[in-house]
């Protein structure tokens, strides 16, 4: 019997005397008992917001993205854990693998994009500097900086450890503490792997608490630096949003709600063709993984109405073969939902649904391994009018359940997919890149995300269901209007966007980056012979200025083949409205900036690896000179024995008026 315990300011809390019975979807047997009376809310919402919070955002964002990295390592390490308890919730292992190896991927995106797109510091920096002086002693900036209350995360069944770790890593990465609540069906498998991230010990205290049953009045105390990240239904999250506290306050409220998701065959995907096959596939991989129940599973099978015959039959073939039984069974291809009350509601629903259309397929009284087990047999219907019908775009059977229907023509089959009111994910499969753009511009506003694969692609393919971390995880509508994921993108949901606005000073002393106008410094030697810690920003570089002749430009052009006529031909540069007659290459200019800022004897700068944001904005003539200024913008650790400087390079000509601009990424080493 297991008995999962809630975690709350730093103390494991077993299940109370009145803790409900959770009854396992294979036997139909009781196999734990969960929950009971709440844990102290205000007492973990103190917990995490005086002890986790302040020790979170001590942190930089690196710091945290190598956290991150840490604690997937850790719960990798130990999967198999996980694994011994996953059939309990009716999974096989391969769809156990879906949540569990895709939790613990998860972790590792978001930690290697933290690294690699967010700055090593404690401000995030959200696009440019706006110019609002016309002198530039006075200028704007956007910052993100973590909000100082709680995440809530309220989890659905289906995905207990994905649910949990996909909101945990962008929440971490921000510096936010969170208070995860997981559906008491499958808590037992979140509380194993939630043990395990409080055994790392990787973790700051307060960082994370586990409530296994009802939050009791936690929603009531929350405020506006709080946000409560939500999974599961539509009647759910409007009984959620609904709470006076969190309307009165303005708390952030992300919802992803169940969607009737659909998939499209494009008219050119005829049987025969790799298109059609892989199409076949996907649809009855998404109908039979994890039994159907997944908030991006497809619900609706959108074809060419001459193709619905061969696309029916086809699905048909594929789905009778399907081998349903106990998930612990190597041989099991689909197991069981996730309880009887699950399954009630699923048949419940093919039934309306089966109002206005044909079951082509599936047994309800299919009874896999037991007879008291929740398994339900892939269950296809067909609905000829997709127009007049409500209940298959309007109720969505959680299982394994999908409805075929025809379209006209393209822009039909973008308004049957849409009439899903808003939806996680559509797909469609073609190999014409037009069929693509015209789906995608009638349909992309009612979707969260747009899966087009054709045959030649498919098998690299992510799959119509799987959310990316990468990837926006959301939708509109329906589909709750909120997003999760998407990379930096997830983090900056449980961060606060603030404009700045000040002087170059106090924009760069914020940031932690060098602003034009900024103070610059001078270091004792060139910048390029000290090592990573003994730069600083700020630190400046002013070289000599070097003249640019008729000859360099020509030698440069010859050497390099650019012979283009605005720096070979006089009469037809001047004719150019950009330039008084010829003119240096640009990347002459680059070259010769080169040889006047670099320092040539070895040092502690290991290499050159790229520029960003190159633009030229005044021609420079033969007989003008150029001259450089080299700042340190900002420095970022990169490994054990380097980190990454990037250079503000400005060049300016005799008259002083800058000419190009650039920023240059240079590799140096920490020690010399």
């Amino acid at each position: 019997m297991l008995r999962p315990e809630s975690y709350a300011a730093g103390s494991w809390i077993a299940p109370g005397e009145d803790a409900r019975a959770i009854n396992g979807p294979v036997t139909g047997k009781v196999i734990a008992m969960a929950g009971g009376k709440a844990p102290d809310a205000q007492a973990m919402l103190d917990w995490a917001r005086n002890q986790g919070g302040p020790a979170l955002r001590a942190m930089g964002f690196h710091d945290r993205a190598r956290m991150i990295k840490a604690l997937g390592s850790y719960i990798g390490e130990r999967k198999e854990e996980l694994y011994a308890l996953n059939p309990l919730t009716g999974a096989t292992r391969r769809d156990g693998a879906v949540d569990i190896e895709g939790g613990i991927g998860t972790l590792f995106v978001i930690a290697s994009k933290g690294r690699r797109e967010m700055p090593d510091g404690q401000v995030y920096v959200d696009g440019g500097v706006e110019q609002l002086s016309r002198d530039g002693s006075f200028l704007g900036q956007h910052i993100c900086v973590p909000l100082q209350g709680v995440a809530v995360h309220i989890n659905a069944f289906n995905f207990p450890v994905w649910g949990m770790l996909e909101k945990l890593a962008p929440t971490l990465l921000a510096g936010m503490p969170a208070i995860v609540k997981p559906a008491t069906q499958t808590c037992y498998l979140t509380e194993a792997c939630f043990r395990m991230i409080i055994d790392s010990g990787i973790l700051p205290e307060g960082a994370v608490q586990l409530v296994v049953g009802g939050l009791g009045d936690m929603l009531d105390r929350l405020d506006a630096q709080d946000v409560v990240s939500f999974t599961g239904s539509a009647d759910t999250a409007l009984h959620l949003r609904s709470t006076p506290a969190l309307m009165r306050n303005s708390v952030r409220f992300h919802a992803e709600q169940d969607s009737l998701n659909a998939t499209i065959l494009g008219p050119d995907a005829k049987a025969g063709t790799a298109e059609f096959d892989a199409f076949i596939k996907e649809a009855a991989n998404e109908i039979t993984t994890k039994a159907g129940q997944k908030c991006t599973a497809i619900r609706r099978i959108i074809v060419p109405a001459d193709s619905i015959a061969e696309v029916s039959e086809a699905l048909m073939a594929r789905l009778s073969g399907i081998a349903i039984g106990d998930p612990a069974d190597e041989t099991t291809r689909m197991g069981a939902l996730a309880s009887a009350a699950q399954k009630a509601d699923v048949l419940e629903k093919i039934a309306a649904i089966g109002a206005e259309a044909r079951v082509l397929t599936g047994d309800p009284e299919a009874t896999g391994a037991n007879p008291e087990g929740a398994f339900l047999a892939p269950t296809l219907l067909q609905c000829d009018d997709p127009d007049a019908a409500t209940s298959v775009h309007e109720l969505e059977a959680f299982g394994p359940v999908s409805t075929l229907m025809p379209y006209r023509d393209l822009a039909h089959a973008a308004r049957i997919a849409n009439r899903g009111g808003g939806s996680l994910v559509a797909s469609l499969v073609t190999a014409d890149p037009q069929v693509a753009r015209s789906v995608a511009l009638e349909s992309a506003a009612w979707h969260g995300r747009l899966y087009i694969v054709g045959g030649a692609n498919a098998k690299a393919g992510t799959g119509h269901g799987a959310p990316m971390p990468h990837m926006v995880h959301g939708g509109p509508g329906r589909a709750g209007g909120g997003e999760e994921l998407g990379g930096v993108r997830g983090a900056l949901h449980y961060m606060q966007r603030t404009a700045i606005q000040g002087s170059p000073d106090v924009l760069s002393a914020i940031t932690g980056q060098w602003v034009a106008g900024a103070a610059e410094t001078k270091g004792p030697q060139h910048p390029f012979q000290r090592t990573f810690d003994e730069i600083e920003i700020g630190e400046t570089l002013h070289t000599d200025s070097r003249e640019v002749t008729l000859e360099d430009i020509e030698h440069f052009a010859t050497f390099t083949g650019d012979t283009f006529y605005a720096h070979m031909d006089e009469a037809a540069a001047q004719a150019n409205p950009f330039f008084p007659g010829r003119v240096a290459h640009g990347y002459l200019l680059l070259s010769f900036a080169a040889g006047l800022f670099v320092q040539p004897d070895p040092g502690p700068v290991l290499a050159n690896t790229g520029l960003n944001g190159l633009s030229f904005q005044k021609p420079v003539s033969p007989g003008d000179s150029v001259r450089v200024r080299l700042t340190c913008a900002r420095k970022t650790r990169r490994t054990d024995s380097y980190g990454e400087v990037a250079w503000n390079v400005t060049l300016y000509n005799q008259d002083a008026e800058q000419v190009a601009q650039y920023e240059l990424l240079t590799m140096v080493a920490y020690t010399k």
